[in-house]
């Protein structure tokens, strides 16, 4: 049985009855985790078995887990890793103990049944951007933004996790919170390919997630998630990705509209998959009715990304997580 291209969120540590019946009729393609999520790496490992119950041994599971700020698996079971800008400020060892980190990342995810990672951040912060971004972000150059970013994606491969890096095409200018309110963007295109760099350069990596930003010199009405003139053009064209390319989450107050019709102008604008995360579950089921069975490119693209996780997990060196999370975090205490 095919699964519907979209990605939902539960509410609490378990699968509820009614979560269990929705899972099993709308067959979303993945499930995401929060905060609210995760008790326990034994908790969350049942959790994940459960959606695999369900949905069979392929559905993928997803998780932001960042460091700093966004970080959904954390003390006292996980350690508190640092945000992106710490491995920007360690210098010539940046883009090595970036790459430990996110290998370290991937150990923690594998154990409990995840298996994509909603990183690296490659938004390259502007001056007076709002701080959504920030210390998230590697670094204030888009050039050392692309090349910390890449080890952290590949740290995770080598360790098993599909990386997702975001927000693409870049959010670094917005002055609004897309959590909030629809950041516009009025920077010439010419500024906006200075952002488009680091995606460029990290444009073979298996997945992406879109901006929920309106970049006025590129589609004055719709922001990228919406936007086919951004998809197509920039995304698939100018920056040159072809990999799996799902939105952000379309439960952000920056997109208007009722449930259905957002996740339908996300498939009208060319993205492969839709992304739902607070739990509710009459939002879902409207996500999901505007979902297409997963075919065609997208699966392709879901097949491409999971066979270049595989082929890096493959050929990656021996791993010892003691003797590198000792490593990582005496950096980290140097840096301090």
């Amino acid at each position: 049985m095919g699964v519907r291209a979209f990605i939902a969120g539960c509410a609490g540590l378990a699968l509820s009855p009614d979560e269990r019946a929705f899972f099993t009729e709308a067959r979303p393609w993945g499930l995401i985790l929060f905060r609210r999520n995760v008790e326990s790496p034994d908790q969350v490992r049942a959790l994940t078995d459960s959606f695999r119950d369900l949905l069979g041994a392929d559905a993928a599971v997803l998780v932001d887990q960042e460091g700093g700020r966004v970080q959904r698996l954390g003390p006292p079971h996980w350690p508190a890793y640092p945000p992106a800008a710490a491995f920007g400020r360690m210098g010539a060892d940046g883009a090595r103990l970036a790459q430990l980190g996110a290998r370290l990342i991937a150990y923690d995810l594998r154990a409990v049944g995840i298996d994509f990672d909603c990183l690296p951040v490659l938004d390259s912060p502007a001056p007076c951007a709002h701080e959504v971004i920030g210390d998230r972000a590697y670094a204030d150059n888009p050039r050392d933004v692309a090349r910390l970013g890449r080890a952290a994606a590949l740290g995770l491969m080598a360790g098993g996790i599909a990386p997702v890096m975001k927000h693409i095409p870049g959010h670094g200018r917005a002055r609004a919170d897309s959590h909030v309110e629809l950041p516009r963007v009025k920077s010439s295109r010419a500024e906006l390919e200075v952002d488009f760099a680091p995606f460029k350069a990290n444009a073979d990596l298996p997945a992406a997630m879109t901006a929920h930003v309106v970049y006025e010199a590129l589609d004055p009405l719709f922001p990228a998630t919406h936007s086919r003139a951004i998809v197509e053009n920039v995304v698939r064209g100018e920056i040159g990705f072809d990999g799996l390319l799902m939105t952000d989450d379309l439960s952000m107050k920056a997109l208007e509209g009722r449930f259905f019709e957002r996740a339908a102008r996300a498939f009208g604008a060319g993205v492969d998959l839709a992304l739902h995360c607070n739990g509710d579950l009459a939002e879902a089921g409207a996500v999901a009715q505007a979902s297409p069975l997963l075919g065609g490119r997208a699966l392709e693209r879901v097949e491409r990304a999971r066979a270049a996780v595989a082929a890096a997990e493959s050929t990656a060196a021996a791993f010892d997580p003691v003797e590198a999370r000792a490593e990582l975090f005496a950096a980290l205490a140097a840096l301090a």
